[in-house]
C-alpha cells in the first residue's frame, strides 16, 4: 500500500500563478492580509482552492507587509495570540461563505521560524487555533516547538518539511539572511524531497545528516518558478511510492 503525504503551498500572496499550482497540491496556506493579499484576494483564493479539492488553511503572520513577513519582531505571547486569532477568523469567514471548511492553521515567515524555536510564543499560537476551532490541524516545523505546543494543548498537528529550503544541523530551517538558504534547482530539491520520503532525512547545510518526520511538504508559492517546481516535487513525490493527500481534520 502506498504511503501518504500533503504537498502544501503558501498561496494568495498577489505574486505567481496560483491557479498553475493547484493541480500538483493537497493544501493551500492562504495569506490573511497582514503580510501579503487582500480581502479580495483570500475571498478568490479560497473559490480556487474549493473548485480544485484542496484543503484551505489560514496562513497568518506578523503585521509586515514591506519585509513580507519575513523580519523578526518583538513582541509579547499576548500580542501574537491576538494577531494569530484576528487572521483565522478573517479568512475563516470566506471560507464559510464560500460553503467549504477551514481544515489548518500554518505561522508564516518569521512568525514561523520564532514559535518553532520560543515555546511561549508556540503555545499562544496554538492557543488561538485552538480558542478558533479545536478541529483545526496546527502546521508547524517538524519536531519544534510549535508542534510540541500543538500537541500539549490537544490539537491535531501536521510536521511539516521543506523541499525547496535547506537545513541548519539542529534541524531549523537555514536563515534567509544566507545566500544558499534557498535550494533554486527543482532537480536538487527533488533529491532533497525523495531523500526525506524514503529514508526520512534531510542533509543538512554543513553536510550532517539529519532524521526527520514529515507529514506535510511544502513549496513556497511566492518563487517564481514555483509551477516548476510543483511539477518536479509532485513526480518525486509519486515516484518515491506516496500518495497526496492533505490531511483530514479529526471533525
Amino acid at each position: 500500500m502506498a504511503r501518504v503525504i500533503d504537498f502544501n503551498c503558501d498561496l494568495g500572496e498577489g505574486v505567481g500563478d496560483d491557479a498553475a499550482l493547484m493541480p500538483f497540491i493537497s493544501s493551500a496556506s492562504i495569506a490573511c492580509g497582514f503580510h501579503a493579499g487582500s480581502p479580495e484576494l483570500m475571498r478568490d483564493t479560497v473559490k480556487l482552492c474549493g473548485e480544485h479539492g484542496v484543503a484551505i488553511g489560514a496562513h497568518p503572520s506578523f503585521a509586515d507587509r514591506e519585509n513580507f513577513g519575513r523580519i523578526a519582531q518583538s513582541v509579547s505571547p499576548d500580542e501574537v495570540y491576538a494577531l494569530t486569532l484576528y487572521q483565522i477568523g478573517a479568512l475563516d469567514a470566506f471560507v464559510r461563505a464560500a460553503g467549504l471548511r477551514l481544515n489548518h492553521v500554518k505561522p508564516h515567515g518569521a512568525l514561523y521560524n520564532l514559535a518553532a524555536r520560543d515555546r511561549a510564543t508556540a503555545d499562544a499560537t496554538a492557543a488561538a487555533v485552538r480558542d478558533h476551532d479545536p478541529h483545526l490541524i496546527l502546521y508547524g516545523l517538524a519536531a519544534s516547538a510549535l508542534t510540541d505546543a500543538g500537541i500539549a494543548i490537544g490539537l491535531q498537528v501536521a510536521h511539516e518539511a521543506f523541499a525547496e529550503r535547506r537545513y541548519e544541523a539542529n534541524a531549523t530551517l537555514t536563515p534567509r539572511s544566507h545566500a544558499d538558504a534557498s535550494i533554486d534547482d527543482p532537480v536538487a530539491a527533488a533529491a532533497q524531497a525523495t531523500l526525506l520520503l524514503r529514508d526520512g532525512a534531510v542533509i543538512a547545510r554543513t553536510g550532517e545528516r539529519l532524521a526527520l518526520h514529515a507529514d506535510s511538504l511544502c513549496l513556497h508559492g511566492d518563487r517564481p518558478d514555483a509551477v516548476g517546481f510543483a511539477h518536479q516535487l509532485r513526480a518525486a513525490i509519486e515516484k518515491s511510492g506516496f500518495h497526496v493527500r492533505a490531511p483530514e481534520r479529526r471533525r
